[in-house]
């Protein structure tokens, strides 16, 4: 009898993907069946936004291109702007989610240890972490390609042919950010590649701080020369028409088959399809090994910074005790009126968040962010003469602010309760008891939230150069908005557990993830909509008062039933939680 054939080495990845496939498929329709009214209210929110996002990007492009002899150019230099900015964006992302998926998760360590091949388990980890890092860069470039489109009259083939640079154009990213992860997992508790690492990220920062230093135009210029100042106000944006970035021959390819010139764009389509190609290639073949390697490296190393001597002896339990409290039980200590149960769930907390790389370093990345976006507002403060300008940046910074904690809410606050796990029982039969588990989380990322808004508010009305009365309109504003996001993230959070996951960017890309996160931006357009209303600031007619304490009213009513009713819910369900 002849021998079977040799199974083909791609099965097992095409048995993963149609598996997961199949998962994902049943996760939809269970979610559909569990709720058709809040599935509605999602699939209204997420087509309300592609609608939205089309006629923001359609109407600035129709702006934009009115502008004789300096439509195209603002145009080119936009894309060629935001792709790059996206590529930057596209890396990080994939970075930080190929480490949680490679080297914090159940199923590749299951993976190993059946009789799979180290490459076919990388490759379907690569697959799901691309996917997960791109959905919303599809989501966000999609409308304004169909907006760029209709403005420049394209042919209908153009829309087919971004769509298969826009699927080219992810891979790159992916494929860089798995091949960073991997070697940051192998070579992040070395002594040497941690100073190297920090000092090129200050070396990083100190070159765009540098590169994006504002440089005023002078004072006799001539408004006739527009082209020259244009010029000279943009040329530090140049960086994005680098000829060996990929996001450059993705804005070439865009650009020129938009224009008509189909050789030039095929020409970058397919320097495009060469690069895709070739690291596609290597990373699908010659990755298994190392990242088998790495992921050895992982589970064997006891900590990062073991072999720093000071954090060996400060690591050294004290020969009495065995065990040495440390700074954060001491500075708990302070708080008295805190019970000790409460103070030692603050402690584990507190450990459990620092203990999981990818939760602070992205926060880490999230702050940096943020930092850039503060330090590059006092550039509008020179603008800001006329009335209307200060009304309107001053709420754009509040919405700007209020996102921003909707984005730390959901990512890390929402996941709390579900962290726990299995070892939920734990807690719960301990006499601390669950409600006061969740009323303790909820406090916790109260203060910790505070923290973040009271001093980005704050900074940002500084280098707006507002008033101290705006200073603490803002600042009364998002405090009220951080208790109603924080009670929204933890009463979701704990109506919608999800006990069988370890990772919480899954967590959160859940129902209940879902649900919370499309709430907080409901809230937060309802909120700064209503609170813009009811400022003192506004023209001085008659009957504003009244206006003002209705909108204030409603803005109060809108906190309470967005913040105070799920917390309730919440509290009410893991009361009666059986374990």
């Amino acid at each position: 009898m002849a021998d079977a054939a040799p199974q083909s080495s791609s099965a097992p990845l095409l048995l993963l993907l149609r598996v997961n496939t199949l998962t994902l498929w049943r996760r939809l329709r269970s979610i559909r069946d569990q709720s058709r009214l809040l599935t509605a209210v999602i699939f209204l929110f997420l087509s309300g936004y592609i609608v939205l996002a089309f006629w923001l990007f359609f109407s600035g492009l129709r702006f934009i291109s009115k502008f004789p002899g300096l439509g195209a150019e603002l145009t080119e230099r936009l894309m060629f702007l935001l792709f790059a900015f996206l590529f930057v964006l596209l890396l990080l992302s994939n970075l930080v989610i190929s480490y949680t998926n490679l080297f914090r998760n159940r199923e590749t360590s299951y993976l190993l240890t059946m009789p799979v091949s180290t490459d076919t388990v990388f490759q379907w980890k690569l697959v799901e972490s691309t996917l997960l890092a791109s959905w919303a860069f599809l989501f966000l470039i999609a409308p304004l390609l169909a907006a760029y489109g209709l403005t420049r009259g394209v042919p209908w083939h153009f829309y087919l042919v971004t769509v298969l640079l826009v699927g080219l154009f992810i891979v790159l990213p992916a494929v860089a950010g798995s091949f960073c992860a991997v070697n940051l997992a192998r070579y992040m508790d070395r002594r040497l590649f941690q100073v190297l690492a920090v000092t090129a990220l200050l070396l990083i920062l100190a070159g765009a701080a540098w590169w994006f230093r504002p440089e005023p135009a002078p004072e006799g210029e001539s408004e006739t020369r527009v082209l020259a100042v244009l010029d000279k106000t943009l040329h530090r944006t140049r960086f994005a028409q680098f000829a060996l970035l990929p996001s450059y021959w993705l804005s070439q390819s865009v650009l020129q088959w938009a224009e008509g010139a189909v050789l030039a764009a095929g020409f970058f389509v397919l320097v495009l399809l060469s690069h895709v190609a070739f690291f596609g290639t290597l990373a699908f073949t010659r990755m298994g090994n190392l990242f088998y390697d790495a992921a050895s490296t992982v589970q064997g190393r006891g900590s990062l910074f073991a072999r720093w001597g000071w954090f060996r002896a400060r690591a050294r339990p004290l020969p009495s005790l065995g065990y040495r409290p440390g700074w954060l039980e001491r500075f708990l200590e302070t708080y008295t009126w805190l019970d000790l149960d409460v103070r030692a769930l603050m402690v584990k907390d507190t450990r459990m968040f620092w203990r999981d790389t990818t939760q602070w370093a992205q926060s880490l990345m999230l702050f940096g962010l943020l930092a850039v976006y503060i330090f590059n507002l006092r550039h509008f403060s020179q603008q800001l003469q006329n009335p209307f300008w200060t009304h309107l940046v001053s709420f754009l910074n509040l919405g700007a602010c209020s996102l921003n904690l909707a984005t730390l809410t959901t990512r890390f606050v929402y996941p709390q309760f579900s962290l726990e796990g299995k070892r939920l029982w734990i807690v719960g039969m301990a006499p601390l008891g669950l409600v006061k588990v969740v009323k303790t989380k909820y406090w916790l990322a109260n203060a910790t939230s505070l923290a973040v808004t009271l001093g980005l508010i704050s900074m940002s009305c500084y280098m707006l150069e507002m008033t101290l009365g705006r200073t603490l309109y803002f600042a009364a504003a998002v405090t009220v908005m951080t208790l109603t996001l924080t009670g929204l993230a933890v009463g979701l959070g704990a109506l919608y557990p999800n006990f069988k996951e370890e990772n919480p960017s899954k967590i959160v890309s859940g129902f209940g993830g879902t649900f919370c996160l499309v709430l907080s931006f409901l809230y937060i357009l309802g909120s700064v909509v209503l609170l813009a209303l009811a400022t003192p600031w506004t023209r001085p007619e008659a009957g504003s008062f009244g206006r003002t304490l209705l909108c204030l009213g409603s803005f109060a009513a809108l906190s309470i039933s967005i913040g105070w009713l799920p917390l309730r819910l919440g509290l009410r369900q893991v009361k009666t939680f059986e374990l």
